[in-house]
């Protein structure tokens, strides 16, 4: 009995060694998981450089992405033609959501406007769940479904997409902000909104470009992951705060930051996944982001936050 007992609290190997092609599959999966967390915290960081706001209707906006692009689908609209139905549409819902619930109180201080957007997360949500139900809908793959080998490990095509536009959209903004006469404005907003003031650059301007660009950014995420992984109403809390950690892991403000904490984050989940439990997944993110901040509360590739005052 007592060799028994021993032996059921013995430690077993808790835990099988991975093999390389496991190993790949897990980063496949990761960096497509980490695309979305990318463009995701994009979104984060474009608004926080604008008004020092954290836009926690962020989430939301991913998700009536991928849902109205299911809507338009079902409509008998090619994939394409959902895909800027959908981004055009939450672009829209972004500037209405600066026009009605932030532009009033740019003057009433951050932390209302930050009420602002959770009372437009609910507003977004409930209205998801009353146009579209409950169910999880989903998408057609934009390109097929049959997996590309790569060893022994598999890809299927629309991570390819993801991963894809995912470059194309973050190359795109950096040569804006950096090449364009507005975008210098928005990263002279960013650093010092007063002087930018002086200087004769519309403040309201930015703050509603940026909440519009927000939304097609957002948009763009939730349709070219809806074919990969089911949407519904309720997806958008998990996908804003997966976001918001990624943004903070990389370092919140930084728009290289958010992009790099997106897929190391997507990156380090999914490895959590095969080699603790699937049980730990949301738990393994949100751990890993308060160990960062422990060692650095800027985010990895944060800098020092300018006082908007």
């Amino acid at each position: 009995m007592v060799r028994r007992i021993f032996s059921e609290v013995r430690p077993r190997a808790a835990y099988p060694a991975v093999t390389f092609d496991q190993f790949l599959q897990y980063i496949f999966s990761g960096v497509t998981s980490g695309s979305v967390y990318a463009l995701t915290a994009m979104g984060f960081t474009l608004v926080f450089n604008a008004t020092h706001v954290i836009n926690f209707s962020q989430g939301q906006m991913v998700m009536l992405g991928g849902l109205i692009g299911v809507a338009l689908h079902g409509a008998g609209l090619p994939l394409w033609a959902c895909f800027l139905g959908a981004v055009a549409s939450v672009t829209l819902l972004g500037v209405v959501l600066e026009r009605v619930a932030i532009r009033p109180l740019l003057r009433k201080g951050v932390l209302a406007q930050i009420i602002a957007t959770v009372g437009a997360a609910f507003v977004f949500e409930t209205a998801a769940m009353v146009a579209w139900g409950r169910e999880a809908v989903t998408l057609p793959a934009f390109s097929g479904d049959a997996p590309i080998a790569v060893g022994k490990a598999t890809i299927v095509p629309q991570t390819l997409w993801v991963v894809g536009l995912t470059a194309v959209i973050v190359c795109a903004l950096q040569l804006f902000y950096r090449r364009s006469l507005f975008g210098t404005a928005i990263r002279a907003c960013a650093v010092n909104p007063t002087a930018a003031r002086l200087q004769g650059v519309s403040y309201r301007n930015v703050v509603l470009f940026s909440f519009a660009v927000s939304g097609a950014v957002s948009a763009a995420a939730g349709v070219m992951i809806t074919p990969i992984s089911f949407m519904s109403y309720s997806s958008g809390a998990l996908l804003g705060l997966k976001g918001f950690a990624a943004a903070t892991l990389g370092g919140l403000g930084n728009p290289v930051g958010a992009v790099a904490g997106g897929y190391l984050l997507g990156v380090l989940e999914a490895l959590g996944i095969g080699v603790v439990s699937a049980g730990y997944k949301d738990a393994i993110a949100f751990v890993i982001l308060l160990l960062v901040l422990f060692v650095r509360p800027a985010g990895l590739l944060g800098a020092k936050v300018v006082n908007r005052q």
